[in-house]
């Protein structure tokens, strides 16, 4: 089976207002062939009021990326309702025990990773970042966050743009998503 996966996803909040998330473009054939460079893996949904990114399996992100919006409309929005049920859904759901994807979730209010487990992780600084770059971005945001004035979208494209220059599986065709 060819499997499809590796990215770099990077969510920053800086203040109240101040929230974004952003993505590389480079979808990856197995470990050796970029299939294309221009995909689009960070989006806004519910009402453009959440913002959404994956990394992993690109059917196994879609899968989960609809499966969520379908909780936050349940539950009108509420981000960690919807988290929870999401993630109670994925561990006794046998097709969906077996989806390899991470997702980086955020409003106005947190961020969120609901993990290839079913776990839901509110990280402990205001960024974090997942998928193949996912360590170099979260250390640039670090130093960015921490050490400039730069807005979060500034600190997500930045810091992906680094992971870029060091991870083979990450492009620097970034898509930057703000709320």
């Amino acid at each position: 089976m060819i499997e499809f996966h590796a990215t770099t996803i990077c969510c920053c909040r800086r203040g109240e207002n101040d929230v974004a998330i952003g993505g590389d473009g480079q979808v990856t054939m197995g470990k050796t062939a970029i299939m294309k460079n221009g995909a689009v893996k960070v989006k806004k949904i519910f009402h453009d009021s959440v913002l959404t990114g994956f990394a992993g399996s690109v059917a196994d992100a879609f899968t989960l990326t609809e499966k969520f919006e379908a909780k936050l409309e349940e539950h009108r929005g509420n981000l960690r309702r919807a988290a929870v049920d999401l993630a109670q859904m994925w561990r006794s759901d046998n097709g969906m025990r077996n989806l390899e994807a991470l997702m980086i979730v955020a409003d106005k209010d947190e961020i969120l990773v609901i993990s290839g487990n079913g776990e839901i992780i509110a990280p402990d600084q205001q960024f974090v970042a997942i998928g193949s770059g996912g360590n170099y971005a979260y250390s640039a945001a670090n130093a960015l966050y921490n050490n400039t004035d730069m807005t979060a979208a500034e600190i997500v494209r930045e810091s992906v743009r680094i992971a870029s220059t060091i991870c083979v599986y990450t492009n620097d065709n970034i898509t930057v998503e703000t709320l």
